[in-house]
């Protein structure tokens, strides 16, 4: 396969992602903002989680990520372009987006962590204030918490087709 028909194949999987970031509950009961930022924060958490799961599981997996990276990033161009943001601006707003996403990947992966400040790095991240209210916190950390177990649970040659058990 090339590597437009690799990340092709990677579609559905990022379809997933974004599908799943965009759940009414981590607006409504977790109180991330419904603005392009806070989506935009909701799809790299959860990107993060899928990047996080094929980390894990090493081998072969590292094309994929760098793929669904890719994708990841043509959204967000797209997103920006959408928004009337030209040539020459988006390339530093799609930069910053990327080191955003490899922050929220070590936010992610310390929290995540035995002994990991989860909670601290849903504040920071998702809800952007280190005081955030507490019940929406919790509702963020036990829906990330029940997603990475998903992930876990479903074998990488199905999470790769986009599928992942709930």
């Amino acid at each position: 396969m090339g590597r437009d028909s690799d990340r092709e194949a990677l579609l559905p999987l990022y379809r997933a992602v974004v599908t799943a970031a965009r759940l009414p509950v981590w607006y409504r009961a977790g109180k991330v903002p419904d603005t392009m930022d806070g989506r935009f924060d909701m799809i790299a958490a959860i990107l993060s989680l899928v990047l996080l799961r094929l980390e894990r599981e090493g081998g072969e997996t590292s094309a994929p990520s760098a793929r669904l990276t890719e994708l990841f990033v043509d959204d967000m161009d797209g997103q920006l372009r959408q928004e009337g943001i030209g040539d020459i601006i988006v390339g530093k707003h799609v930069g910053r987006m990327m080191g955003a996403l490899g922050g929220r990947l070590g936010a992610f992966r310390e929290g995540l962590a035995p002994g990991g400040d989860l909670d601290g790095a849903i504040a920071r991240n998702l809800l952007r204030d280190p005081a955030a209210d507490p019940g929406a916190v919790s509702v963020l950390r036990d829906g990330l918490l029940s997603l990475s177990a998903a992930l876990d649970a479903t074998p990488v040659h199905e999470l790769l087709d986009g599928i992942w058990r709930n």
